[in-house]
Formats: C-alpha cells, sequence, structure tokens
C-alpha cells in the first residue's frame, strides 16, 4: 500500500516551515509545511588546539550520553553516533590526526549534543593548518598552490586492488539515493557513501555540507577500526580540491561523483593515484586521472 508522502514519518533532519507555492498555471497556493534540510552547528573542542564550529545536518536523533576511548572503543547503543563519526572523519581529513590510535577520547554529554570533546594522545605532535574557526557547509581549504599540494599526506597509497565497470558505479550511486530520506523529503542534501572492493555500501551520510557527508562515511569507517584499502567513495556533488583531498588522505582507490571535477582536483588525483570519475550517470561517466580501475 502507498502512504502519502505528507503521511510519512519526517526524518530527523527535516525542519517544516510555512511556505507558498507560485505557478503560471494554479497561482499562488499556502503550504503549511514545507520540508526543508536542517542546518545546525557542531562544535569540536579539541583539547590543547581549539574548537572547530561545523555546520551541519543531524540526521539522527541526539544519541544522550556516548562516546569513545582508546580501550574500549565506541560507547554507545547501536550504530557508531553520527557526531563521533563527523567529528572522527573531519579530524582524520583536516590532518589533525594521523590514525585511529591518535584519539585517546571522544564524548558528548546529553545537556549538550551539540559539543563533541576530542582529547588527543599527543596533542603536542598534531599537524593543525587552522584553529578556532567556523566551517560552513561550502568551506574548502585555504594556501597557495603549491602549499595546498604539499600538505596532502596520503595515510595509505592506494594498492590497486579495486576493480569496476560503469554500471556498477550506477549501481552504488542508486543504493546511495535510496538510503538519503532527508533528500527524499527536502532535496537539500548531498550524499556519500564508502563502499568496498565487493562493490557492498560500508556507510552511507548525507548532510547540507558536502564536505560533512564524505567525513560522516570516512569517520564510520575508521571508528569501526576497518582498513581503507581496496575501497572507493561515491558523492552526489560537484568534485573540489579538497573532496579529492580527503579521499585521498584516506587512502580511497576510487572517487566517483554525479558531477564536473575540478582543474586542481584532477591534478591531486593524478598525483596521488586516485582514480577520478565524473559525470557518472546511468551508464556512462567521464575518467580524469587513473583509468586503469575501469574495467568496461
Amino acid at each position: 500500500m502507498n502512504v502519502p508522502r505528507e503521511h510519512l514519518p519526517r526524518p530527523f533532519g527535516v525542519t517544516p516551515t510555512p511556505a507558498e507555492h507560485h505557478s503560471p498555471d494554479s497561482g499562488r497556493r499556502a503550504i503549511p509545511e514545507c520540508q526543508v534540510v536542517r542546518e545546525d552547528v557542531l562544535t569540536i573542542e579539541v583539547e590543547g588546539i581549539g574548537a572547530y564550529s561545523l555546520m551541519w545536518t543531524p540526521t539522527d536523533e541526539p544519541p544522550g550520553d556516548v562516546g569513545y576511548t582508546a580501550q574500549d572503543g565506541v560507547l554507545a547503543e547501536g550504530d557508531i553516533p553520527e557526531a563521533l563519526a563527523l567529528t572522527a572523519g573531519f579530524a582524520f581529513t583536516e590532518g589533525i590526526i594521523d590514525t585511529l590510535s591518535d584519539i585517546a577520547a571522544m564524548w558528548i554529554c546529553h545537556e549538550r549534543p551539540d559539543v563533541v570533546n576530542l582529547r588527543l594522545a599527543h596533542p603536542d605532535e598534531a599537524n593543525v593548518r587552522r584553529r578556532n574557526v567556523v566551517v560552513n557547509s561550502s568551506c574548502g581549504v585555504c594556501g597557495g598552490r603549491e602549499q595546498l599540494f604539499n600538505g596532502v599526506t596520503c595515510t595509505a597509497p592506494p594498492v590497486g586492488s579495486l576493480r569496476l565497470r560503469i554500471a556498477d558505479l550506477a549501481s552504488i550511486r542508486t543504493a546511495m539515493q535510496e538510503r538519503q530520506r532527508v533528500f527524499g523529503a527536502t532535496g537539500g542534501t548531498h550524499g556519500a557513501t564508502l563502499f568496498g572492493s565487493d562493490l557492498q555500501l560500508l556507510a552511507v551520510a548525507e548532510d547540507l555540507g558536502r564536505h560533512n557527508a564524505l567525513d560522516k562515511v570516512i569517520g564510520r569507517h575508521l571508528l569501526a577500526g576497518r582498513s581503507f584499502a581496496g575501497c572507493g567513495a561515491f558523492i552526489s556533488s560537484r568534485v573540489s580540491y579538497e573532496m579529492v583531498a580527503k579521499a585521498v588522505r584516506a587512502g580511497l582507490d576510487v572517487l566517483a561523483a554525479i558531477s564536473a571535477p575540478s582543474s586542481l582536483a584532477i591534478e591531486l588525483a593524478q598525483r596521488q593515484g586516485l582514480t577520478l570519475c565524473g559525470f557518472v550517470r546511468d551508464k556512462r561517466a567521464m575518467i580524469y586521472a587513473h583509468p586503469q580501475r575501469i574495467i568496461d
């Protein structure tokens, strides 16, 4: 039985707001509850380093008191809390940590679900490019051209074990979109998924910010203690330099996207051995770097 859309449960990342629809055919029509994507602030307090305020979309209910320790792993019921995944992914792709062992502890208190506390195992050794900043939903990285390229270190160079067809990428894209509940209600989020060499989805996330969506899946995989060897990512956005930098940082084999890459994104992918695919539509795609992993 098909349930009317307005009667479906509203995903947590959706906020209702009044709006007015205008069209030449039907004129003006009031919409009491137009569904829009939720935008909020998540503050990451890194002890001894500084604070990072990320503009993000929470898509899960607040988890209460949860955390992570190097000794015990994730301390939460059920799945890895989304805010912890984003924090770990951001710290990793930002270069604050190099491995999971660099995190001594993370925790969220139910009184402040918008704040994640992060304690580093060796804060004096952290490589910090920026601190005490607000990172908006489209924020990238700053610096001169060579500074950007030299600042990207690959934690685990791609080993080349991933092989796939363009049709496989189309299937991954479809599977990701089917899990984007907030996008289905609002049309306002980006999606990202991480997949393995068997082409099975390992993590899926969505967010107002394309950087956040990718950081969420990278962080979730990192906190699960899994290797990134032979993995790839698919994103529903354009591919700018910083998106490739995140993929390189994780040691992914492939980064594919529904939209276009930039010139710096292509250059970085070429330098670092990353297969970069853009304009993935049905069974078609453009391959901009290292096409040897595409076996069509």
